[in-house]
């Protein structure tokens, strides 16, 4: 009988991931929603290493509970040494898919105790990941896509097809969950998913998830190149809390930008877009006394403000009128 291929895939990727990248774990833990990359990923994770399966229910759906419960028995039964179902509670900011991934990702972050989560994205994935930067225009920082390693988020998968998730799942018979979320038309990334890319890959001749997974990778290279640039740089720029314009001034514009970016984040901001980071910017290349510059964070009736004074750029909290 012929070994099955997809398992072999999927064992391969996670050996050579663990060469990578492991250092030392004793354990880890599986993001397991019951749908096949996850299962599939969870089943040759229990096979290398002790793992605890962690399952969260957003409960966005009729049968959510259930569809945990199962989720946990099949982990059980594959060789986990623990599976845990977190319960979440999904807000409203962002829109429905922000929402439910901000609270997955909250509960994941309370439930590891410090060991490492592998997630189950896969190459299709991060396709759908570099199209939605695209699409928002956030410049190459959403295009590059996700990372392998992003402590203590960790995806071993993301060089491999979902086809391969699916085919190793039926390799092991098991009965992946259907998310319904995932055929919906309301949700952008189910669109992109089952309309733009199989369009693309009909129009452009094929090959289209791939070559967007190798655009993301050398993006991220060039902007870990680039960033260690501008940490050296913002260490020259910054002056207590505030930053030097004249020396940012002198930098090229996307280091300058990125070190607005890392003050900024350091400051208390968060969610920043590049309109944002821009009009920062135009605060040191094309200053002429104007205004402050609000940038998001998370703040409740109040709001955060660039401003320019004395050769200077600092932060102030202001109060939402």
């Amino acid at each position: 009988m012929d070994r099955p291929r997809a398992v072999a895939e999927l064992r391969t990727a996670l050996h050579r991931f663990a060469r990578a990248h492991d250092d030392g774990w004793r354990r880890w833990c599986v993001a397991l929603s019951g749908g096949a990359d996850s299962l599939a990923l969870t089943a040759v994770a229990a096979e290398l290493k002790p793992t605890t399966a962690l399952i969260v229910d957003h409960r966005l759906q009729p049968g959510s509970d259930a569809v945990a419960a199962t989720a946990r028995e099949q982990a059980l039964r594959l060789g986990c040494t623990d599976a845990r179902i977190l319960v979440a509670d999904v807000g409203t900011a962002g829109g429905p898919e922000a929402a439910a991934r901000t609270a997955r990702y909250a509960a994941l972050s309370d439930a590891h105790g410090g060991a490492p989560v592998l997630l189950a994205h896969t190459l299709d994935d991060q396709a759908e990941t570099v199209l939605l930067g695209l699409g928002r225009g956030s410049g190459p920082r959403s295009i590059a896509g996700m990372r392998v390693s992003d402590p203590p988020w960790y995806r071993p998968l993301l060089g491999v097809r979902r086809a391969s998730t699916v085919a190793a799942c039926a390799e092991l018979g098991l009965t992946p969950w259907q998310d319904p979320h995932n055929a919906d038309p309301r949700f952008t990334r189910s669109r992109l998913r089952t309309e733009v890319l199989p369009m693309l890959e009909d129009v452009l001749g094929g090959g289209v998830a791939a070559a967007l997974a190798r655009t993301a990778a050398a993006l991220r290279e060039d902007t870990a190149a680039l960033d260690g640039l501008a940490e050296d740089a913002y260490r020259d720029a910054v002056c207590g809390d505030d930053l030097n314009t004249v020396r940012l001034a002198a930098l090229p514009t996307a280091i300058r930008r990125r070190v607005i970016r890392r003050w900024l984040l350091a400051g208390g901001a968060a969610g920043l877009t590049d309109v944002q980071i821009r009009g920062v910017d135009h605060l040191v290349t094309a200053w002429r006394g104007q205004g402050g510059v609000a940038v998001s964070a998370p703040l409740r009736e109040q709001r955060l403000i660039v401003s320019r004074r004395d050769g200077r750029l600092s932060l102030s909290v202001e109060p939402v009128r």
